[in-house]
């Protein structure tokens, strides 16, 4: 009796499997062909990225190569266009390289190179405040105070591992302007921070003890 039962139970719920497959057939299809749809998108898009990733660094590595006195005008147009694609390895690498080769005299034009970097590039955060350090660091003997404080501001109002190297620029410029006591005030901040870098806090070290010990 029991296995009876038990048989016609099977067949119940086999029936109403049966019955939900076909009146939901089309919505199945339908949900199906949505998700293989947008598995293929994604593996497609993700073969694109890497494809487009590859290209950006033969096209970088050829210009690194082919780089001479000759054709720096080439190099700077090509090196602008791979800044412009906002790659995140071989965009700062481009404007490095224009940088460490004095490529563009237009110091404004560097300049908002790196707000490119820093504003339209999906970076991992202390990269993006290495690039703001670098950045602080092209502009900081043309700027006034308030500026370099602005640009440093995401660096020094955290707990960023480019904190103290922020705070040493910032003392290093006021101590060039003889502002000693805001200088002092900035060495002092690196020697009080527990996640100073080792070398930065020697040398604010160094230049209390020499040179702000008044």
């Amino acid at each position: 009796m029991d296995e009876d039962l038990s048989i016609i139970n099977a067949n119940t719920r086999n029936e109403k499997i049966k019955n939900f497959l076909t009146k939901n057939k089309k919505k199945l299809v339908l949900v199906i062909s949505i998700f293989v749809l947008l598995l293929m998108g994604y593996f497609g898009y993700n073969e694109y990225k890497n494809n487009q990733k590859i290209k950006i660094s033969n096209e970088f590595n050829a210009i690194v190569t082919e780089y001479s006195e000759t054709n720096t005008e080439s190099t700077i147009k090509r090196l602008i266009d791979i800044i412009n694609k906002k790659d995140p390895t071989y965009s700062p690498l481009s404007l490095y390289f224009i940088i460490d080769n004095k490529l563009i005299s237009d110091h404004e034009q560097v300049a908002n190179f790196f707000d490119v970097l820093i504003n339209k590039i999906d970076l991992e955060k202390e990269i993006k405040n290495l690039i703001i350090y670098k950045k602080a660091l092209y502009i900081a003997d043309r700027v006034d105070e308030g500026e370099l404080l602005n640009t440093l501001g995401p660096l020094i109002n955290t707990e960023s591992i480019w904190k103290s190297h922020a705070l040493y620029l910032v003392a290093e410029f006021f101590y060039s302007k003889n502002e000693k006591e805001k200088s002092k005030e900035f060495f002092n901040q690196i020697i009080n921070l527990s996640t100073a870098n080792e070398d930065i806090k020697q040398r604010a070290q160094i230049r209390l003890i020499r040179d702000l010990s008044e």
